[in-house]
């Protein structure tokens, strides 16, 4: 597991046990980490966006903290963030959020895999299944 998957999951399980803001200092965990600030920030720029479900203050400087939380993420809000293209790995990412926010059930999150896979559709293509999928599970 590489360093920044473990940082990764470090904040992971703090948020899960917090239901509020959980306010975090850059300094203090690439000191637990053992790695320099900007390790920080690229997890948090890479893994903890919107499309990803969480909500990021931050605020640079001596006294500088990150501030996260989950949101719950619905049909609409997954819909709003498909972009116009889908690779394989956005589809997946897609397809994580939606089953993470109860849209899919496992059932459907694999059915929606198969049917969206680069072998059986384009880019475009996908991106039209996809948003068809969602919303009919609405």
């Amino acid at each position: 597991m590489g360093i920044s998957d473990k940082i990764e999951a470090f904040i992971c399980q703090l948020v899960k046990d917090d239901n509020d803001w959980v306010e975090l200092g850059r300094n203090e965990l690439a000191g637990i980490f053992n790695c320099v600030p900007s390790q920080i920030n690229y997890v948090m720029q890479t893994r903890f966006t919107p499309e990803k479900g969480y909500v990021v203050e931050s605020r640079r400087g001596g006294g500088g903290y990150i501030k996260i939380r989950r949101v719950s993420v619905d049909a609409e809000d997954i819909l709003s963030v498909i972009p116009d293209k889908l690779t394989g790995t956005g589809v997946n990412k897609i397809i994580k959020l939606a089953l993470d926010a109860g849209v899919f059930d496992e059932r459907n999150a694999a059915l929606a895999l198969a049917a969206v896979s680069e072998e059986s559709l384009g880019e475009e293509q996908r991106v039209a299944v996809m948003k068809a999928m969602i919303k009919a599970l609405m």
